[in-house]
C-alpha cells in the first residue's frame, strides 16, 4: 500500500491527478483505515514545498474538505446501519473500539470526536458509534469541521516543515515527514489507549461492589 501510494505520488506530482487522489484518499479513509491519508497529505504537502507543485494550500484545502466529509459520511453509516450488520463489525478489535468509543461520547463527546480524527482506526469507530448513539448532528457536523481543518492544518504543516529542512533533497524530505507523521500518530494512539484503560478501571471496581453488595443482601 505504502510503496503504491509513494510511486503514485511521485507520478502525478506535477499534475493535477494529485488533487484527486488527496480527495479521494481522504475521504476514503474515514470509513476505510487502510488507506492512510496521512501518508498522502504529508508527502504531497512536503514536495510540494520542496518543489513547487503540487499547491501545498489546495493540498490543505482538500485534506479538509475530504476530512468532513468522510466522516460525517461514517455517521450517517453509523445512524443507518448500526455497529453489528457487518462481520467485521463483531470482531474483538472492533468491538473493543466501539465500547471506548461509546464510553467516550457519553462523557466527553466534543473532545473524542476532535481527538478522534488523529487516530486512523479511532475515527471510525469515534464517527460510527456517534451515528448509531444519536449524538445530535447539529452537534456532529460543527465538532467533525473543526477537527478535520485541524487536521489538515496539522498534516499540512508537517509536510511543510520537512519540505522547507530538505529543501534540496524533496524525496528525503518527504520520507522524514512520513516518518514523522507516523510516530505523532503512533504516540496520540498510545496516549487514547491508555486514558481508555484508565477509564475502564472504576467502571470494572464500581461492578465489582454492586457484584459484592448484591450477594451479600441476598
Amino acid at each position: 500500500m505504502f510503496d503504491w501510494l509513494n510511486d503514485a505520488i511521485m507520478a502525478t506530482a506535477g499534475s493535477p491527478w494529485i488533487y484527486l487522489i488527496v480527495l479521494f484518499g481522504v475521504f476514503a479513509d474515514a470509513f476505510f483505515p487502510p488507506i492512510p491519508s496521512e501518508t498522502i497529505v504529508v508527502a504531497a504537502a512536503a514536495l510540494g514545498f520542496a518543489t513547487g507543485t503540487p499547491n501545498p494550500w489546495i493540498i490543505m484545502v482538500l485534506a479538509a474538505v475530504g476530512a468532513i466529509a468522510g466522516d460525517n459520511v461514517t455517521y450517517w453509516m453509523g445512524s443507518k446501519i448500526g455497529l453489528t450488520r457487518f462481520r467485521w463489525m463483531r470482531a474483538e478489535r472492533s468491538v473493543k473500539a466501539f465500547d471506548w468509543a461509546r464510553h467516550g461520547l457519553e462523557k466527553r463527546a466534543g473532545v473524542l470526536v476532535f481527538t478522534g480524527r488523529y487516530i486512523p482506526v479511532g475515527r471510525v469507530a469515534v464517527n460510527l458509534v456517534a451515528g448509531a448513539t444519536g449524538l445530535p448532528r447539529r452537534r456532529f457536523v460543527p465538532l467533525s469541521i473543526l477537527s478535520g481543518v485541524s487536521w489538515a492544518l496539522y498534516s499540512v504543516g508537517i509536510g511543510v516543515w520537512a519540505g522547507a529542512w530538505f529543501h534540496d533533497t524533496p524525496l528525503l524530505g518527504v520520507a522524514f515527514a512520513v516518518g514523522f507523521a507516523l510516530v505523532v500518530g503512533l504516540v496520540i494512539d498510545r496516549i487514547g489507549a491508555a486514558r481508555a484503560s484508565a477509564s475502564r478501571i472504576p467502571r470494572v471496581r464500581a461492578t465489582m461492589r454492586e457484584d459484592h453488595a448484591r450477594i451479600q443482601s441476598q
